[in-house]
């Protein structure tokens, strides 16, 4: 049952999609809702092997005894696989009413239908390898996304995108061979595979550790690799929604944790240079995203340089090297997801109905677009950290977790966190407020044919706000899972 499962969830949206470009005939409507239909079922497939799969794995191929293409569902690829088989259909429906007057409709629901199938490879994948796999191939199959408006930013966009990835994906090449070859090719094993086998230098470890920290760093937005995430906002919202809050980023941080936790040994790096290192970047990170975020004006881009910024206060969480900091960083994973991707949707909905893209225009929309604003409001708030909301759960747990060690760079990353915290409230604050209080320069008039986003928008936009709101209050099962996928 287990094998058919698995079979299921990966080929159905990687055929599937494949199919959708080659159907010519088929109308726009007909491919969104092919599309939709596609992921919808193939999220059910993932939730029934998130919930009644057992620990045995599925070996697809084995090309030497130390390559195999493996996929298993642990408790860490069971709480990302449910975050992607969650918010994935959401995105679906949203990008059905958002893409309805766009060209080029089939190759992009057909990229965006196989970049699901790409994710949950990674999710999925039961060994290193098999992630590395499915990683390079969500590069190529997120690039066509990114380059969809076929416009000069976007053409530039997308060569960034692709050359700092490739570029981190040779620096993360380097760290799987080293592991493969010192016998480490095996399943994952939480606390390191590297402990039951004996390698030649403690030193040389660390060092190959550092280049797959950055590697797969390129996708988490470290600082001075995040360069391709705020370009790559010129794509469409549903893509930049994708990009900036589930599929790419969030790949990025499971790959560190997985580098972090099953692959090298925590107690081998903690408190040497190279965790000390990837942590300076990590601060800096933290604080320099929030910055270039208060002042961009733009506001898409202003979300992606959020990310930036929250992304490494997951990567701040697994790079205390400690189960609690692996714990808090999933709650961040889970909150920050939910809540980007509401922020991006509601951006997404004001450029859609009003061709508006600078948060400085948006005076007096609240009242004009009301459940998208509210829906903003909320995750303003939940970013910025304000209980009972979803985002003050995960720094909350972020915060204890520094409180568990010593190490004087824990602290630095508190006040960089809290430094950051504080310029979120402003950088998400100012656009709410100005949609519900214009200044005096207002003209209702200018307003007046301007309404709300389509149902197909708005119903995913109240359903991630209640996500938000109930996560905040009842965070329980996403503790317990966080807590099992930590070994806690």
């Amino acid at each position: 049952m287990n094998t058919v499962l698995y079979l299921a969830a990966i080929l159905l949206p990687l055929l599937g999609g494949g199919l959708l470009f080659f159907l010519r005939r088929l109308s726009g409507k007909a491919i969104r809702r092919c599309a939709l239909g596609i992921i919808c079922l193939t999220s059910v497939l993932v939730w029934a092997l998130i919930l009644f799969a057992g620990s045995s794995g599925f070996l697809l191929l084995r090309f030497t005894p130390d390559l195999a293409v493996e996929f298993r569902l642990d408790a860490l690829g069971r709480f990302f696989a449910g975050i992607l088989a969650t918010l994935w259909p959401l995105t679906t429906l949203y990008a059905d009413a958002y893409m309805e007057r766009e060209p080029r409709q089939r190759s992009f629901f057909s990229f965006f239908t196989i970049s699901y199938a790409v994710s949950l490879g990674i999710a999925l994948a039961g060994n290193l390898f098999t992630l590395y796999f499915n990683y390079e191939m969500l590069t190529l199959a997120t690039m066509p996304l990114v380059l969809h408006p076929l416009t000069r930013k976007a053409v530039k966009a997308t060569r960034t995108y692709l050359l700092f990835s490739m570029s981190g994906a040779a620096f993360a090449f380097a760290s799987m061979i080293f592991l493969i070859s010192n016998g480490a090719g095996g399943s994952f094993t939480l606390g390191g595979v590297l402990t039951a086998h004996p390698y030649a230098n403690a030193d040389i470890t660390r060092i190959f550790f550092v280049l797959g920290f950055f590697g797969f760093g390129v996708k988490a937005a470290v600082f001075p690799l995040h360069v391709w995430l705020p370009k790559a906002s010129v794509a469409p919202t549903p893509v930049t929604a994708l990009l900036h809050a589930v599929a790419v980023v969030k790949a990025g941080a499971f790959a560190v944790m997985r580098l972090c936790f099953f692959c090298y040994s925590p107690e081998l790096l903690r408190g040497t240079w190279a965790q000390l290192l990837p942590l300076g970047f990590i601060c800096f990170t933290m604080v320099y995203g929030s910055v270039m975020a208060q002042r961009e004006d733009d506001w898409k881009r202003r979300l992606a340089y959020s990310t930036v910024s929250n992304l490494s206060y997951i990567l701040f969480g697994v790079l205390l090297l400690i189960p609690e900091g692996l714990y808090a960083g999933l709650i961040h994973m889970a909150a920050h997801a939910c809540v980007k991707i509401l922020a991006f949707f509601c951006a997404g909905a004001v450029l859609r109905q009003t061709g508006i893209t600078s948060q400085s225009r948006l005076g007096g929309m609240g009242r004009r677009m009301p459940v998208t604003f509210a829906c903003f409001t909320v995750s303003a708030l939940a970013l910025t950290g304000i209980p009972p909301l979803n985002g003050f759960i995960s720094k909350w747990y972020l915060l204890l977790s520094a409180a568990h060690t010593a190490a004087p760079m824990a602290w630095v990353g508190v006040g960089a966190l809290l430094i950051s915290a504080l310029i979120t409230a402003i950088y998400m604050l100012i656009p709410a407020c100005r949609a519900w209080f214009p200044g005096p320069d207002h003209r209702p008039e200018a307003l007046e044919q301007i309404h709300e986003a389509d149902w197909r928008m708005k119903l995913p936009n109240l359903i991630l706000a209640a996500g938000c709101v109930l996560f905040g209050c009842w965070p329980q099962p996403i503790l317990e899972a966080a807590a099992r996928a930590a070994g806690l």
